[in-house]
């Protein structure tokens, strides 16, 4: 009998990618995400070419109502595998962005895969098994605004949990990519035509890296030698230094 497999932001990019992974990997997929168009598209391509059963939930994850129709559906049934990846950033200064949006980055962000995690741990625990794997960023090394916070709490926690869950067969490990070829900035109207070719990142490229460090005990996976290097980089230099460099970085995508 296949294992089901959840993954938030299902439709597009990093999400996308886990779906095709897991499904090429045996397992049923549950797909989550708000466009419930592309989600019916995307199971269906799934299911041609891998033969992989789909469940949809349609679910804005900014909201009460959405995150609990999730968590209600974990908490009925057996999720072998739990993909965190729902994001979005906001392309402006935190003093001029809106109040609203800047919640609703903590919801999706922190809230939302803080809350699923505790409901699906239990279930891995009793079984002994199950993988984590949270959509995490390097900007969680940096200090880039309310993005880099929320991200460095995720990353946080899924070493924490890693550790926590270290004497059972459970996978926890936040994925940490740098910048990736998605919609993520173009939905976000960030300017990226600055950053040179070589820092893109491939996304199924690094969704197959973070798989593997996951199942192979890694608390944290950083695909791409770039981002090696700069994470790296972040953890020796002054923090006074990589806060600068952060905050350019910010500004410069405005």
């Amino acid at each position: 009998m296949k294992k089901w497999a959840l993954v938030t932001g299902a439709t597009a990019g990093i999400g996308e990618s886990f779906t095709r992974l897991l499904a090429a990997q045996g397992f049923n997929l549950v797909l989550v995400a708000r466009d419930e168009a592309r989600l019916h598209e995307r199971a269906q391509g799934l299911k041609d070419k891998f033969g992989a059963e789909s469940v949809v939930i349609v679910a804005d994850l900014a909201t009460e109502s959405g995150c609990a129709k999730v968590e209600e559906f974990i908490k009925n049934n057996e999720i072998e595998v739990l993909i965190n990846n729902a994001g979005f950033g906001i392309n402006k200064a935190f003093t001029m962005s809106d109040l609203a949006k800047e919640e609703e980055v903590l919801k999706v962000l922190v809230r939302t895969p803080m809350r699923l995690m505790h409901v699906a741990l239990p279930g891995m625990k009793e079984r002994n098994s199950g993988t984590v794997i949270n959509v995490s960023s390097v900007a969680s090394f940096i200090a880039g605004g309310a993005y880099s916070a929320s991200k460095a709490y995720l990353t946080v926690l899924s070493e924490s949990l890693h550790t926590e869950l270290s004497a059972t067969k459970i996978k926890v490990s936040a994925l940490c990519p740098g910048f990736t070829r998605t919609e993520f900035h173009q939905r976000g109207r960030m300017k990226m035509a600055g950053l040179p070719e070589f820092m893109w990142l491939n996304s199924d490229r690094l969704v197959a890296q973070a798989w593997k460090d996951t199942q192979a005990g890694k608390a944290v996976s950083v695909p791409g030698w770039q981002y090696k290097l700069l994470v790296g980089f972040i953890t020796l230099a002054p923090r006074p230094l990589v806060r600068r460099v952060g905050m350019n970085l910010r500004v410069k995508q405005r």
